[in-house]
């Protein structure tokens, strides 16, 4: 997509100022950044990471008046931040901008993925970057759920109590007497199970031999079958991106072939390099898994 939409938008850049103007600060961003852009170059997104390899999708409205009209800017971020904008700004500022926002939110979200890792959360693989609440077992069909304060992620969070009425109360009037023992500087499940006076239920075991994962390229669990394919025919996906807030899995025989159709992918020996489709963090896999 990179070499097309830059393409494009190099011939788009000869008939207008406005072309001319986002190309050049497209340019500027990084075109293997630019993860979608909109006919009439008014809609682009570019991918972001933050320190902690979580990635981030910036969408951003342009008006056919700018930079004098400031872009609007939305993402999967429980706010956004309040844009600095003058005639000089580029779009390598917005950038730079909503980089710094995820700065700031990087302790909530790692409350939340302490949570996430240490407690019995409904749904925690859906949960969007977006929210601050986190819905929890407790046990005896009974649930909490925890608001998490996105300025002071480590404070008490609000909570609310769902399911049977004897037991909700119980754990309602428990939390009300010993919130005062809260501690900012203590593991959050430690604080929760200190107030609650019980030890709350951990993450289900995974099963993750009976789990079928399917490639994030050819989007099958398993190769075709067929002699072509030998030694690779009906296998499954044989390697996974070690960013961890990514881990997609691939066919490494699909991976190859997807690398070698990028232009900018290494070749060292009978090793490929480039990055991965989803997070675009670096990716290494041997060019001998592919068919003969």
């Amino acid at each position: 997509m990179e070499v097309n939409e830059q393409a494009r938008c190099r011939e788009l850049a000869k008939s207008s100022s406005f072309y001319r103007t986002v190309y050049s600060e497209v340019e500027e961003v990084g075109w293997e950044h630019l993860v979608r852009l909109g006919g009439d170059l008014t809609f682009l997104s570019f991918r972001v990471l933050d320190k902690k390899g979580r990635v981030h999708i910036m969408e951003i409205q342009l008006d056919k008046a700018y930079p004098r009209v400031p872009p609007m800017v939305s993402a999967d971020v429980p706010y956004i931040f309040n844009l600095k904008w003058s005639m000089n700004s580029r779009l390598k500022n917005l950038v730079q901008q909503f980089q710094e926002h995820l700065k700031k939110l990087q302790g909530f979200w790692s409350t939340l993925d302490e949570i996430d890792r240490s407690l019995w959360v409904v749904d925690s693989k859906q949960a969007s970057l977006a929210m601050s609440c986190r819905q929890i077992h407790v046990g005896n069909d009974c649930l909490i759920m925890l608001c998490i304060n996105i300025n002071d992620p480590r404070s008490l969070p609000e909570c609310r109590f769902m399911g049977s009425g004897t037991i909700v109360n119980s754990l309602r009037k428990t939390w009300k007497r010993n919130g005062n023992r809260w501690m900012s500087n203590k593991p959050f499940t430690e604080n929760i199970e200190c107030l609650l006076k019980t030890q709350l239920p951990r993450p289900p075991d995974k099963e993750e031999n009976n789990l079928l994962v399917e490639c994030g390229i050819c989007y099958a669990q398993y190769l075709p079958i067929g002699d072509e394919l030998v030694p690779k025919s009906g296998s499954g996906t044989d390697y996974t991106c070690e960013n961890n807030n990514c881990s997609k899995a691939f066919h490494s025989m699909c991976l190859v072939d997807w690398l070698r159709s990028i232009t900018t992918t290494r070749q060292s020996f009978n090793v490929l390099f480039g990055n991965c489709p989803y997070c675009s963090e670096p990716v290494a896999v041997k060019t001998n898994t592919t068919k003969n």
